[in-house]
């Protein structure tokens, strides 16, 4: 396995990810690979690809990504739609501070290409409000759902806490903060059933990114030829006791 080669001062592309398994649903195992081109001396990886080499015949299936650059891409194969026939996950870190991620998954039965979950969809999808109030609470609304979860920011440092509120507690200003787009998306076969389901992690800010306040968790489940929202909950940090 390599990342890329270099050739009359151009780099080609190259195997940057690696899993094998039956994904067109014929028993016999797959090939699947991401390649790219690696920036040199960085491990910034562009024009990410999806490749299906058949383990039957030795074809090869090229399936190009709407977002294609960034770091560390990963492959995972499992079943995420109960049909017994591993799909295909593919995850690529963006770099930026919020520790964005961009997720594709694809089913590739009989040789057909099909996109089961694309992250911009789902970023688009699943929104949320989050608006600080007096004594030290915020309140984060998901809009998807129709769900409030209060978290308690009393544990915050007191420079922290006296400039938003005041000595009573009240708000000096409104403020909001907000959700970052998905930042985790982890196979889990909660139920035992041989299926997975998604765990989806999306960090909650306050009034900048790296004020983190908690983690929106989000479970889905393959239904009715969708990823639906199966469970949520709201992580929050915890203090020393």
């Amino acid at each position: 396995m390599y990342n890329c080669y270099f050739r009359d001062n151009m780099i080609y592309p190259g195997i940057v990810s690696y899993a094998r398994g039956d994904v067109n649903g014929d028993r016999i195992p797959d090939n699947v690979y991401l390649t790219g081109r690696k920036t040199p001396d960085s491990p910034f990886t562009q024009n990410i690809t999806l490749v299906i080499q058949d383990g039957m015949t030795g074809g090869f299936t090229s399936v190009p990504l709407s977002e294609n650059a960034g770091y560390n891409p990963t492959l995972f194969l499992g079943d995420f739609t109960g049909d017994g026939v591993n799909d295909i996950l593919i995850g690529i870190a963006t770099g930026g501070s919020g520790g964005i991620m961009y997720y594709y998954i694809y089913s590739f039965l009989k040789n057909t290409v099909q996109l089961l979950f694309d992250f911009n969809l789902y970023n688009e999808q699943y929104n949320y409000e989050v608006t600080y109030k007096d004594n030290y609470k915020v309140y984060v609304i998901s809009k998807e759902n129709n769900k409030k979860y209060i978290i308690d920011i009393s544990y915050k440092e007191a420079d922290y806490l006296n400039e938003i509120y005041d000595k009573n507690g009240k708000l000096k200003n409104p403020i909001t903060g907000f959700v970052n787009p998905i930042s985790g998306l982890y196979p889990v076969d909660f139920d035992s059933n041989g299926v997975y389901e998604l765990l989806a992690y999306q960090k909650i800010a306050g009034r900048y990114n790296a004020d983190s306040i908690g983690y929106v968790l989000n479970t889905l489940k393959w239904k009715d030829n969708m990823f639906v929202l199966e469970n949520q909950n709201v992580a929050i940090f915890g203090t020393d006791a």
